[in-house]
């Protein structure tokens, strides 16, 4: 199960690779992507997927259908690694609120967004393992 939920944390970067790379019509000469609709897209399912990867090594969501505050999160996660902490800090920045609610089509974002997403879920892989 808890393989499964990295499997699945890697899915949802893979989709949100997908739909920048497919929608987001990139200009590469102001090194922006010119639709903040797909930006949001990809944020959301960055954050999901760290969402995913924190749930395959902490105990934070007891049943999938309860909604879980990210002080949940921070919580169960300043208990066992600083550095994951920091990580995840910082995603929550650029991914839930830059990319996601504010739509930021600056691709050094996007980019930091994704290896946020991809160093988080690498470390809690290690963790499971």
């Amino acid at each position: 199960m808890k393989k499964d939920l990295i499997k699945e944390a890697r899915r949802y970067v893979d989709n949100a690779e997908k739909t920048l790379r497919e929608n987001g019509r990139y200009n590469k000469e102001l090194n922006l992507y010119e639709d903040d609709k797909y930006v949001r897209v990809a944020g959301h399912y960055l954050w999901h997927s760290v969402l995913l990867a924190l749930d395959a090594v902490f105990q934070v969501r007891k049943d999938r259908r309860t909604r879980v505050d990210v002080n949940d999160y921070y919580a169960a996660v300043s208990k066992r690694d600083k550095k994951l902490l920091a990580l995840v800090n910082s995603s929550y920045n650029v991914m839930h609120l830059s990319m996601d609610y504010d739509g930021t089509s600056e691709k050094n974002v996007c980019n930091a967004g994704f290896r946020l997403a991809n160093d988080i879920i690498n470390r809690c892989a290690l963790m499971v393992s």
